[in-house]
């Protein structure tokens, strides 16, 4: 019997500004949506892997919410924006060692209120550190903001990237967007609308940033002889690794300069049995235009240090030579933390993209870090069990 690892289901939920629902609304939502979309019943489910988000409002507590019984496999996973890949990694090894069957992971959130900003939401469920851990949220280093904005800084003082150069990340990526009905923000902008948006941290601009959004994605794991019989074409999961760096504020520290992903791309990649140049299509965590620049140095696209250059080129956009973020990302399309490039990731595997489809897709590598850069997960996928 075949037990390699497959993504059988996807649900995606209503996306975005969506009001008067929890998180545990929609993380219900897209568990049922992805076993339908695998065309597998409910009661087939006998694993379920949680991820909540900033709100924290789901958890294990969830198998009750969809009525599953005698599960094989619960738990709540936890490294953030890096959870998603994790949770696939452990529904990995958990199919092919005969643990489970069909496992369920899912991540939602639904942070936006109502007449409120969506910083303001975010910032309503920060915690204030206490003792010396509280002396730099009194500097004012308190949530992803500034702390993100450090790192691009440490980033663009060491090899000279410029905040240009993030733009072209920015335009990118919202060139993909506007192909992809999905997304949140699909009118096309230039360099100089990035320029001209509002600074939030320094050197980030309002369009440097990620989104907010309301929703939930699931996604199905099952076996590769159990996916060759349901309703959608599997997504073999090849490859995977993560990387937790543990970076401290100490002058020997590399953090802001090198990301998890230099050590847990390479360690997927040889997982998978291919090499970067095998591969089609790339879905990177992008909760900044920074993010990605530093993960396509890390994961060896181009060389440390020249990755302003490289995004600057033109290789990232829908014509350029390297599918990045084809949906849009979390700057462009929706916020699901690592969920976003793992939907993505399936989506052009599958070849569903339509008009945002890449061109090749037999190989995809995804991204998720979570933290600020504390944790890394990376996954090889291919419509092919190589």
């Amino acid at each position: 019997m075949n037990r390699s690892p497959a993504i059988v289901g996807l649900g995606i939920t209503e996306m975005g500004k969506v009001y008067g629902r929890s998180a545990s609304d929609f993380a219900a939502e897209a568990v049922r949506l992805a076993a339908a979309d695998a065309g597998v019943g409910l009661h087939e489910v006998d694993g379920l892997l949680t991820n909540a988000g900033i709100g924290g409002d789901i958890g294990i507590g969830l198998q009750r919410d969809l009525g599953l019984h005698d599960l094989r496999v619960l738990s709540s996973v936890q490294s953030f924006g890096a959870s998603a890949g994790a949770m696939v990694q452990y529904a990995s090894m958990a199919v092919a060692s005969g643990m489970a069957d069909v496992i369920a992971c899912v991540f939602a959130d639904a942070p936006l209120k109502e007449k409120v900003a969506g910083g303001a939401a975010y910032a309503a469920t920060s915690r204030t550190p206490r003792g010396w851990r509280g002396l730099t949220a009194a500097s004012g280093m308190l949530g992803a903001n500034p702390q993100y904005a450090l790192a691009a800084r440490r980033h663009m003082e060491t090899y000279g990237t410029t905040s240009e150069q993030f733009g072209a990340i920015a335009v990118a990526q919202r060139a993909w967007a506007a192909r992809n009905s999905l997304a949140q923000m699909r009118e096309p902008i230039t360099l100089a609308d990035h320029q001209a948006s509002r600074w939030i941290t320094e050197p980030f601009h309002l369009l440097d940033c990620c989104l907010v959004s309301n929703g939930g994605v699931a996604v199905i794991v099952t076996s590769a002889d159990r996916a060759a019989e349901l309703r959608q074409p599997p997504v073999h999961v090849l490859g995977w690794a993560q990387a937790h760096p543990g970076y401290v504020m100490g002058r020997d520290s590399r953090f802001g300069l090198v990301s998890g992903a230099a050590q847990a791309g390479p360690a997927a990649l040889k997982m998978a049995g291919v090499t970067l140049a095998d591969i089609d299509v790339v879905e990177l965590y992008d909760c900044y235009t920074y993010t990605v620049l530093v993960s396509l140095e890390d994961y060896g696209f181009c060389a440390k240090g020249e990755g302003g250059a490289f995004v600057e080129s033109g290789v990232l956009g829908p014509e350029g030579s390297l599918a990045v973020n084809t949906g849009g990302g979390q700057l462009s399309s929706y916020y699901m933390w690592g969920m976003t490039p793992l939907s993505e990731a399936v989506i052009q595997a599958r070849g569903q993209g339509g008009e945002r489809q890449a061109r090749r897709n037999d190989l995809v590598l995804v991204s998720g870090n979570g933290g600020i850069l504390d944790h890394h997960s990376t996954l090889v996928l291919s419509p092919r069990a190589h």
